[in-house]
């Protein structure tokens, strides 16, 4: 099994070395698909180097744990995470594949935990729950009741029991992914692909994970706006009749 790991990446400069190392010693056979959103900030200077060179001559000191292959993506404009993980999605060639953020919130290390309910035969998609986890930076209150309400809400449309819906850990089987039409440009991914793989009729199975959260000062990018976008995308899916 051949696990490809899609890295949506939008002005993460000061966090992308140091992901595509950690991402790199995860001891399995796997893709990184690397999906430059039209950074600004150098990112996607970094990004042409290894696309131009390989990992280890552009980023020297990573070192590879497993077979592993790089490919190296730009989009033309900036268009959102949503389609950057359409565009991943697509160059994708694994049996799995996993969403992975740019920064340092979510550590490449469980990978393997997130993984292995489908490589045991048991699911088609899984979620990596940052409120059942081991541990969790303590951050913004407001965030969290956000967080909780629109998984709230989005369970309420789909029938599930979720605990972290807006979660940027999900794997899923590369087939049962690329049946379903991505449609959401920016973070109005997480409630779609939700709603979709609910009405498809897929396992879907909730491990726990840690999460290093970060501040705004620090690069975090969703706001009130993305909020407000979610919730439409949850009743949008969520009523829409299934195909």
């Amino acid at each position: 099994m051949v696990l490809s790991i899609v890295i949506p990446v939008y002005n993460e400069r000061a966090t992308l070395a140091e992901i595509i190392r950690r991402v790199a010693e995860v001891a399995l056979d796997k893709e990184i698909v690397l999906v430059d959103d039209c950074s600004t900030d150098g990112s996607r200077e970094v990004l042409r180097g290894i696309a131009d060179h390989g990992l280890p001559a552009a980023l020297p000191g990573v070192v590879p744990n497993g077979k592993t292959s790089v490919r190296v993506v730009f989009q033309a404009r900036n268009h959102g995470k949503g389609a950057a993980l359409r565009r991943g999605f697509a160059e994708s060639t694994g049996d799995i594949i996993v969403v992975q953020d740019a920064d340092l919130e979510y550590d490449p290390a469980e990978l393997p935990r997130l993984i292995a309910p489908i490589l045991a035969g048991h699911a088609d998609a899984v979620f990596g729950s940052r409120f059942i986890g081991p541990e969790h930076r303590v951050l913004y209150f407001w965030h969290s009741v956000m967080n909780k309400g629109l998984t709230l809400l989005s369970n309420i449309f789909t029938d599930l029991n979720l605990t972290d819906m807006e979660t940027c850990y999900k794997a899923f089987r590369a087939e049962a992914l690329k049946s379903i039409r991505i449609e959401e440009d920016r973070f109005g991914f997480e409630p779609e692909i939700t709603a979709k793989v609910a009405k498809g009729g897929l396992r879907i199975y909730e491990v726990p994970i840690s999460y290093h959260g970060r501040t705004y000062a620090e690069g975090k990018k969703i706001g009130p706006r993305d909020a407000l976008r979610a919730v439409y995308a949850i009743l949008k899916y969520g009523l829409r009749p299934s195909r």
